[in-house]
């Protein structure tokens, strides 16, 4: 039975969904100087003194919004921040980091939003390659800002937010001196929705981050198309705990709650232990997750009960396979809305459906607007396979292979195009030619995906997460998810490690277990779910895993410690393929494997 058939009414609820956020972007290209600062304007009009965001830390209602970002506009022009010019952020959640955005991009600045999780050399780079002439650091990060810019050739001008600091000027101070009416149109340039309005920053898992070029366009696309997805009301108030430098955090999930008339709880960073509780406090209606974030829910509410609530619909991206049907049992949670959607661009997709583990499914009707491909990859080469005649080939149903989506600058939907990097160079290098037919251009997403018969895409991994072992490709994803499967296993990290004597990469997980692992069960569950090639050779047993600002697994470490037991502290085993037995690997075993006395 498919999933449209199993829930009453979905195939009529998805239609909705979709017609809802057609009709709240349609107008877009039609008003172009109709960008998101003027429509929180607007709303502010009508709503007032109506909460906008919350928090802990101190709240802001619409009016109080908008008041304070008509102050940053207007420092922002005196300044000598003109369109174009850039201005860096690094702050933590609070309210006002989304109003200071908001005011300096009313003006025509274009703001860049900092990873506040960055240090060092790759801070530093993030600031380098914008080219920010001021920039807003929160107190509490001002020390390790100035240590990463240290010796830099032309800093920008620094503020401090938060408190004072012997170094930098304090920029509440300065904002209080400017008064909060709304600008007239002789006060600000002209800005329509084709200008930059931020710059966000990849993750940088290869490379360093890269600075994604984001117009208003895409911010009102962004913004208007979820609060239709999600049937975004006044009423409405929505959870936000992840970080406000990524775009989920500080654009997507505030601004479509506020196109809407709603309201937002604006929190430090992600805690499963005070999840349920905020948001019973709160009183919040809906929630954004990303990464493992409902993973770690779900193993919250095993010893914790999820106390009564009113959320009624979960938004977000990346939620396994494994931990969807558990987490919506566990959560009570009535309604998940899954989606997948690159910062860069190019691909985006929705599972309106709930079909659990899919990132979403393309309507027929809106195939014209949406139309991403999935194209056979060469997970050794990192290329895309050719047939005789040069172009891609298209994957079968159920065979993964890379997504792409089409550049198409002329299309209906503006807010979709692809807008790139600020360095050029890594902007041609997302591209393929000649992909179809001679002359076609699509963006590379760099993630691998399935899509089945009825349509539906299923992520798969990323690119360069994918290893090749014995001739076979190994999704790193799907394995992971299939070791989470294991009673006591609470998160699974896998990737491929390099050995001197054996060619390609073999599999080795890093586990986080409840109690001490029963290995002798648990690999032979693995040979019982797993093919050969794809279980992993080696095993470490951490106390916790390492996860990005935005809640996925990190690995550059752990592939750089690989399985070498004088790298780390944590348990390592080496599954023997004669004795079939996890073995403590020690450093005599770790010698005989690199020199290739053991066949693996």
């Amino acid at each position: 039975m498919s999933t449209l058939e199993a829930v009453p009414g979905a195939a009529e609820s998805a239609s909705r969904a979709w017609m809802r956020a057609l009709e709240r972007t349609v107008s877009i290209a039609r008003n172009p100087t109709r960008v998101l600062p003027v429509v929180i304007e607007d709303m502010a009009e009508q709503r007032g003194d109506a909460p906008a965001l919350l928090s802990d830390q101190g709240s802001l209602t619409y009016r109080s919004l908008v008041q304070l970002a008509n102050q940053y506009a207007r420092w922002a022009k005196e300044a000598g921040i003109g369109k174009g010019d850039v201005v860096g952020l690094l702050m933590n959640n609070q309210p006002e980091y989304f109003a200071i955005w908001l005011g300096i991009c009313s003006v025509g600045g274009v703001v860049a939003l900092l990873n506040t999780h960055l240090v060092r050399q790759s801070l530093a780079h993030c600031v380098q390659v914008v080219q920010p002439g001021h920039l807003i650091v929160a107190r509490e990060l001002a020390g390790s800002l100035s240590a990463a810019l240290h010796g830099l050739p032309n800093p920008p001008k620094i503020w401090v937010h938060g408190g004072d600091h012997a170094d930098f000027q304090r920029i509440e101070e300065e904002i209080g001196r400017y008064p909060n009416d709304n600008l007239t149109a002789r006060d600000r340039p002209l800005i329509t929705v084709e200008d930059r309005a931020l710059y966000i920053y990849t993750s940088g898992t290869t490379g360093w981050p890269k600075a994604a070029n984001i117009s208003h366009a895409r911010i009102m696309q962004w913004t208007h198309w979820f609060a239709g997805m999600m049937g975004a009301r006044p009423d409405d108030r929505m959870y936000d705990s992840l970080p406000m430098y990524h775009s989920i955090g500080g654009v997507l999930v505030p601004g479509a709650m506020l196109v809407a008339g709603g309201s937002v709880v604006v929190r430090e960073r992600f805690s499963a232990s005070q999840f349920w509780s905020d948001i019973v406090h709160w009183d919040c209606t809906m929630f954004q997750y990303i990464g493992e974030f409902c993973r770690y829910l779900v193993h919250a509410s095993r010893s914790t009960a999820v106390p009564p609530h009113r959320i009624r619909l979960a938004c977000g991206n990346g939620l396994a396979p494994d931990v969807w049907s558990e987490f919506k049992q566990r959560s009570g949670v009535p309604r998940i809305l899954e989606f997948y959607a690159s910062t860069e661009g190019g691909v985006s997709l929705f599972n309106v459906e709930e079909r659990p583990g899919a990132v979403g499914r393309v309507p027929r009707y809106l195939e014209h607007r949406f139309s991403p491909a999935l194209v056979r990859f060469d997970s050794e080469s990192g290329a895309l396979i050719r047939n005789e005649e040069g172009f891609c080939i298209p994957c079968r149903p159920n065979e993964p292979g890379e997504a792409i989506g089409p550049i198409l600058e002329d299309g209906p939907n503006i807010g979709s195009r692809w807008e790139g990097y600020s360095d050029a160079e890594a902007s041609e290098k997302k591209i393929v030619r000649n992909v179809f037919r001679a002359g076609d251009a699509w963006i590379r997403t760099g993630d691998l995906m399935k899509k089945d018969e009825k349509g539906f895409f299923y992520f798969v991994d990323r690119v360069g997460d994918t290893f090749r072992w014995k001739g076979e490709n190994v999704a790193t994803s799907e394995v992971a998810q299939t070791v989470c499967a294991f009673p006591g296993v609470r998160h699974a990290n896998v990737y491929g490690v390099k050995m001197r004597a054996t060619e390609g990469r073999a599999g080795m997980a890093a586990v986080v277990a409840e109690d001490d692992l029963d290995l002798e069960a648990f690999r032979e569950y693995l040979v019982n779910h797993l093919p050969a090639y794809a279980r992993p050779a080696f095993l470490r047993i951490c106390g916790d895993v390492e996860l990005t600002g935005t809640m996925k697994y990190s690995k550059t470490e752990l592939v750089r410690q690989g399985f070498d037991p004088a790298a780390t502290r944590d348990p390592l085993y080496f599954d023997h393929p004669e004795l079939r037995a996890f073995l403590p690997l020690d450093r005599e075993l770790y010698e005989r494997i690199q020199a290739g006395e053991v066949r693996l």
